[in-house]
């Protein structure tokens, strides 16, 4: 196989598409079995990008990374400050995915990494995220890099669907795997 470089960088507005193809190809293949294939089937990138906004400056507010290879989009990271009330100091991993092509090849780790390296230079000690329930692949990715469920879940709509989900937390000191 041919070496290839990844790149990471800030997202920027003129990626929403991109991105948003990533997010849905992500959710049509993780949550097969989790989420009704109907709803996944009718996930269009169009209707994602236009919920996007790269573009606030406020360095609390959400903010995403994303991994490029070949001049293409792979994979994203979103953080910001907690948005869970029970954790108001901590930081928060709203959302990683990576396309399913390139699952299993790095773009993971170097996004959770950098989202990790984002929250911590913020000055958050402590970060949160959630999983929705039934997720084996995202538990045992996290797990790996030191991210322990609390025992606490949550009812959330998503993209108009009702999940459950489980939280996460990790000392952003710890060391990964």
């Amino acid at each position: 196989m041919p070496y290839s470089v990844m790149l990471l960088r800030h997202a920027q507005p003129g990626d929403a598409l991109d991105i948003a193809r990533v997010h849905v190809r992500s959710w049509q293949a993780a949550y097969r079995g989790l989420l009704p294939d109907a709803y996944l089937d009718e996930l269009r990138p169009e209707d994602r990008a236009q919920k996007y906004d790269f573009s606030n400056p406020d360095p609390k507010a959400p903010h995403t990374i994303v991994a490029i290879e070949a001049s293409a989009i792979c994979g994203f990271a979103t953080t910001s400050a907690s948005r869970d009330p029970s954790f108001p100091s901590h930081g928060e991993l709203c959302a990683l995915y990576v396309d399913p092509g390139h699952w299993g090849s790095g773009f993971g780790v170097a996004l959770v990494a950098a989202a990790r390296g984002r929250l911590e230079r913020l000055g958050f000690q402590c970060a949160l995220l959630w999983v929705l329930v039934g997720n084996a692949r995202a538990e045992r990715f996290y797990r790996n890099d030191g991210w322990t469920p609390d025992g606490t879940r949550r009812t959330d709509t998503i993209w108009g669907l009702h999940v459950e989900e489980m939280r996460f937390l990790r000392d952003l000191g710890l060391q990964s795997i």
